[in-house]
């Protein structure tokens, strides 16, 4: 059963999930052939148990980007991609994102080429989205840009998802957060 909250009219109501903005990297790591690099077999595992244990507990979404990406490259590992994220709403593109991506990019900064980066960050900031999954601890997953990645959000009235990769993000982690 879900967690219920108290309150409308006496009774109770199913409290809503957190959301979680799922990024390229996890259904690439989730479906790709098993690699023989230990740590990137390692991430493929975690994606994999994270996907079957914990996502249930959160309301993942994805956008446009990151259809398009995942459509990219070998038609087979491509189709493997998008099958694995066929079921999850997409968010809408917005102008805004678009606008947020570019001042995360001059005001973090990032650089150029980490424009789409900016812009899965930008499109889950401006969607309320609580989390942003992802293997990408380049430009996205990374604890020396989180201040300004935040600043740069908040600057814009936004608040940042969480960004964190899939072995430090658990329902129970999120309840406890929440």
């Amino acid at each position: 059963m879900g967690r219920l909250c108290e309150g409308w009219r006496g009774g109770t109501i199913p409290a809503m999930r957190p959301r979680v903005y799922i990024e390229t990297t996890v259904p690439s790591y989730l479906t790709a052939w098993p690699s023989r690099d230990l740590i990137q077999a390692a991430h493929q595992q975690v994606t994999r148990e994270w996907w079957d244990r914990h996502r249930p507990g959160f309301d993942a979404v994805v956008s446009q980007l990151v259809i398009d990406e995942c459509a990219a490259g070998d038609p087979a590992a491509a189709a493997a991609r998008l099958a694995a994220v066929a079921d999850l709403p997409l968010l809408a593109a917005t102008e805004a994102a678009g606008l947020l991506a570019r001042e995360l990019i001059a005001g973090v900064p990032l650089p150029p080429r980490a424009a789409a980066d900016a812009l899965h960050l930008a499109t889950a900031a401006v969607h309320g989205v609580e989390f942003l999954l992802t293997w990408n601890c380049t430009h996205l997953a990374n604890a020396v840009l989180r201040g300004r990645v935040e600043a740069v959000c908040r600057s814009r009235g936004y608040r940042a998802p969480a960004i964190c990769t899939p072995e430090e993000l658990t329902q129970e982690q999120a309840d406890a957060d929440g």
